[in-house]
């Protein structure tokens, strides 16, 4: 998607700088697929990682990723993320594992938030996801 300019990253000399997200991502064409808010349950419907981000943050990357697939899409695709999170001092653990799965050369726009509750006291994070694919 990418290589033909369809999806365009900007970070702008005149916006603060961007670490580890990209300030503009301009999208030319394409199909639009948003990604409801992921939260950590499996396939199985079982919660996973009671009180580790880690390993709540790692599934919820994996249903994202379950849903782009289904879409024909992958990582490469998404231009938008937002977090959602319970303990935002844990920002660094989930950025460490989002960048297993994005494109760390072409971050997508990002934006964390921090929530006093979930659906649950079990979830500490839910991750929405925009991507543009063919």
């Amino acid at each position: 998607m990418q290589d033909n300019k369809q999806v365009i990253f900007r970070n702008p000399q005149s916006m603060p700088p961007a670490n580890g997200y990209t300030q503009v991502v301009e999208v030319r064409n394409g199909r639009t697929i948003y990604v409801s808010g992921q939260i950590a349950v499996n396939q199985n419907r079982e919660r996973v990682g009671q009180g580790d981000i880690a390993a709540q943050t790692k599934q919820v990357f994996e249903n994202i990723k379950a849903a782009l697939e289904s879409s024909n899409a992958s990582f490469n695709d998404v231009v938008k993320l937002t977090f959602f999170m319970t303990d935002i001092s844990q920002i660094q653990v989930v950025m460490d594992i989002r960048d297993l799965y994005v494109n760390t050369n072409n971050p997508p726009a990002s934006v964390a938030v921090e929530v006093s509750k979930l659906v649950t006291d079990h979830f500490l994070i839910e991750i929405e996801a925009i991507a543009v694919g063919d």
